[in-house]
């Protein structure tokens, strides 16, 4: 009995500093997580602005012609994958990989580029061919490191290395609920479709572009796809922080009912243990 009581007390021990450890990974994240959200609200705006320009140009000149507004025939995809760099996150990572393996159950030919080092482990183990590992620390992943990412990218698609870029990431819904998702940023034949229809008719736009309307289009794109690829690792961090918030707060529940449960049982094989030495007691001063 005694030694059952001591292995209950040293669980009980050990289920607190567990206790003291996802309380503390909790707190951290709710601190960090405000930051984070706001971070990701005030990038959607510039994307929106810049979306809005391209848009302008492209459908505001008769015969306009981009390499990244029309349509490609290359059917290679290259994936920007954005995972954490830690886990204790619930399922942040696994979820944001099996949006990728369903693409990939498509037959899809897959190129990526992980940001993150859960990114590029699971690239790395799953045999997929990966463009860069220089980004393998999303945590601190800047705006200078998404126009590095976004130079690479446009350049890689201009040579016709694929067809086309995609962004897999998790959305930030709210505090309790993230969503993985994967949306095109390239080729942009949605934002100049109306060129793209034969039948649409076109006015002459009356902003001037110098030197012409195809090279701003151009100078711009990059920085559009920076813009996207920063925002979506901001709402991939928020996402990532609050659903550890949501995890280690689980977490800790679980540690303090596990805790009660324990103290209870140690309780009663305590009080059973002193029960019985009375008892016995008892029966020797009889005895005598």
């Amino acid at each position: 009995m005694a030694a059952n009581m001591k292995a209950v007390k040293l669980r009980i021990k050990s289920v607190q500093n567990t206790m003291q450890i996802t309380k503390a990974m909790q707190l951290v994240a709710s601190s960090k997580l405000r930051k984070a959200k706001e971070r990701a609200d005030k990038c959607k705006p510039y994307a929106q602005e810049l979306q809005q320009t391209l848009k302008d140009i492209a459908n505001g000149y008769v015969g306009f012609q981009s390499v990244y507004a029309k349509k490609s025939n290359n059917d290679r995809h290259c994936y920007i994958l954005v995972a954490g760099d830690r886990g204790m996150a619930g399922g942040y990572n696994s979820n944001v990989f099996k949006c990728l393996e369903a693409r990939k159950g498509e037959g899809k030919d897959i190129v990526v580029l992980p940001v993150g080092k859960r990114a590029v482990d699971y690239a790395t183990r799953r045999g997929y061919e990966i463009l860069t590992t220089d980004f393998a620390q999303v945590e601190f992943i800047d705006v200078g490191d998404c126009f590095s990412i976004s130079e690479l990218l446009c350049s890689e698609f201009r040579k016709g290395s694929f067809g086309h870029i995609e962004m897999c990431h998790t959305e930030f819904i709210s505090m309790l609920t993230q969503r993985p998702t994967i949306f095109p940023i390239l080729p942009l034949h949605d934002i100049a479709e109306e060129y793209q229809d034969p039948e649409a008719v076109k006015k002459i736009g009356l902003t001037l572009y110098d030197p012409n309307p195809e090279e701003v289009f151009d100078i711009i794109v990059p920085e559009y796809l920076a813009g996207l690829i920063y925002a979506g690792i901001c709402s991939s961090l928020a996402s990532e922080l609050a659903a550890r918030r949501t995890a280690m707060d689980a977490a800790t529940k679980n540690a303090g009912e596990m805790i009660d449960k324990l103290s209870l049982y140690y309780n009663r094989a305590r009080q059973a243990s002193i029960t019985q030495e009375i008892t016995e007691i008892v029966a020797g001063a009889e005895g005598v």
